[in-house]
């Protein structure tokens, strides 16, 4: 009763005029955003971030407005997917594989909406999963030490490279990166200047907002500069506008197990949407394509990765708000967010901000709706969006990202340094090196040096107490299990697929 009575002044504070206009607001945003290819939710939100606070919101209103985006991205990732072959992020990669087969078969509409209804459905039972989750998980997390939040965040690192299957050493180097770039400016503890090169600009470290904006815009603007993006495969005739209640009891069981799956997947640390949205989609394939209809425009094939991306994007927001760790790269984001009103998440959240928190968690809900009401009208519009040449898009976004980092601080430093980050970024993702890892390492490295500092204060050095009590050991523990199982079930499986496809050998005279 009481997680209903919060949840009842949290819709007050949702349905008031400014936060429904800013969620309405955001949910658009993010569906433009996650439809053009290449942005994604990192971007939207990297982007929209700096002008909210620039624009002095409420920091409540400033987090709606954030996730919205966040969940608008999600849904409109899936429209570039089916329509021209070409994700608008990394978790609609998946979708792309049946829901491009399925627009050439003139069921580009069907499966648009079906995915739209997947979206909305999976990202409803993860916002269910909160409300019911998040107290419980958050009393629990009062017990949490600082040896507990250093094992804590050490298994967000793990989970990163260990899920992470086809690059991990890749997501490795980038984690590293993102934990040296936070050791520069002063140190709490001793006073002195690491890593500055005796620039004052430095003297307080690198700035959340240049680093976001350099190593995602910059650099992905620089990425579709050299690819120049054609349209030319475009699908323009998307065929009857909206499913049946046959495909809806088609898809229903797929919907659902993809939608627990994503969930799960979204509390854990670091795995995100893209982790789920592949794992849900290779699951639904071994136990539904009897007949291999999957890759050729099966529509469960659509459904079950909408359900799960979405569902382990709104999941992320667990550890978010209960544990202070990200869920995600855009959580990421998220957290440096409520540092710029000097927020911190937390456990405590839920007691001292309780508006704020479940303001948030009403608008998510609210967010959904206006999502789907606004998704499977406006196919024809958002079609007509993936038209925009890049000589237009392009100049939009470097504008927003430079309006974006210089209204931060107001220095002409700012803008050489995101440029040089941009330039790094785009160097590294030409080589395979996910960006995600290295914004999570550079949030999570200020934090895990003072939890790690702070438990061996109290034992004047004995590093035993990392592992002295039940939840650490049991987070170390996991975090082992998930550096070295994905890297054996991935030698397992190249194994068997050498084996079948190895000739017989015939059997000696």
């Amino acid at each position: 009763m009481e997680t209903l009575h919060f949840l009842l002044s949290g819709f007050g504070v949702a349905f008031t005029p400014v936060n429904l206009i800013t969620a309405a607001l955001g949910a658009f945003i993010g569906t433009v955003v996650g439809l053009l290819p290449g942005l994604g939710p990192i971007n939207g939100v990297a982007i929209l971030m700096p002008l909210a606070f620039a624009m002095k919101l409420p920091p409540e209103t400033s987090l709606i407005l954030l996730a919205a985006v966040y969940i608008g991205c999600e849904y409109g990732g899936r429209i570039s997917s089916i329509l021209l072959n070409i994700p608008g992020d990394a978790g609609a990669i998946m979708t792309a594989l049946d829901g491009y087969p399925m627009a050439r078969k003139g069921l580009g509409g069907v499966a648009l909406s079906i995915s739209a209804w997947s979206s909305f459905v999976g990202s409803l039972i993860a916002t269910a999963g909160i409300v019911m989750l998040a107290p419980l998980l958050a009393r629990w997390a009062i017990s949490f030490g600082p040896a507990e939040y250093f094992a804590l965040m050490c298994f967000a690192f793990a989970c990163i490279t260990g899920l992470l299957g086809d690059a991990p050493v890749k997501a490795g180097i980038a984690a590293i990166l993102g934990l040296a770039l936070s050791c520069v400016g002063l140190d709490s503890n001793s006073g002195i200047y690491r890593f500055t090169g005796g620039d004052v600009h430095l003297s307080d470290g690198v700035q959340f907002v240049v680093v976001v904006i350099g190593v995602f815009s910059i650099s992905e603007i620089l990425l579709m500069l050299e690819a120049h993006h054609s349209t030319g495969g475009m699908v323009r005739q998307t065929g009857r506008k909206l499913f049946n209640w046959f495909e809806v009891k088609y898809t229903w069981v797929s919907t659902l197990r993809s939608s627990v799956v994503g969930f799960v997947v979204g509390i854990l640390p670091g795995a995100g949407a893209t982790v789920a949205s592949a794992m849900t989609y290779s699951m639904e394939k071994r136990l539904l394509d009897k007949e291999g209809t999957f890759g050729h425009g099966d529509i469960r094939g659509v459904a079950a990765p909408e359900a799960a991306n979405n569902s382990a994007a709104t999941g992320s927001f667990v550890p978010m708000l209960t544990l202070g760790v990200p869920g995600s790269g855009t959580t990421a984001v998220m957290m440096g967010a409520l540092a710029l009103y000097n927020i911190t998440p937390g456990p405590a959240l839920f007691s001292m901000q309780p508006d704020l928190v479940w303001g948030f968690i009403a608008s998510l809900f609210l967010a959904n709706v206006i999502l789907l009401v606004i998704n499977i009208p406006m196919v024809g519009l958002f079609t007509k969006l993936l038209s925009v040449p890049n000589w237009l898009l392009v100049p939009a976004i470097l504008t927003v990202s430079t309006v974006g980092v210089y209204a931060v601080h107001a220095t002409t430093f700012d803008l050489v340094l995101m440029a040089v980050l941009g330039v790094a970024g785009y160097l590294l993702r030409k080589q395979g090196v996910p960006m995600a890892p290295l914004i999570l390492g550079f949030v999570l490295g200020p934090l895990m040096e003072q939890n790690l500092r702070r438990a061996l204060s109290i034992t004047q050095g004995d590093t035993a107490i990392l592992v002295e009590s039940p939840i650490s050991l049991g987070l170390w523990i996991c975090a082992a299990l998930m550096l070295v199982v994905p890297p054996l079930l991935r030698l397992r499986r190249q194994r068997e697929r050498q084996r079948a496809a190895s000739p017989d050998q015939a059997p000696a005279a």
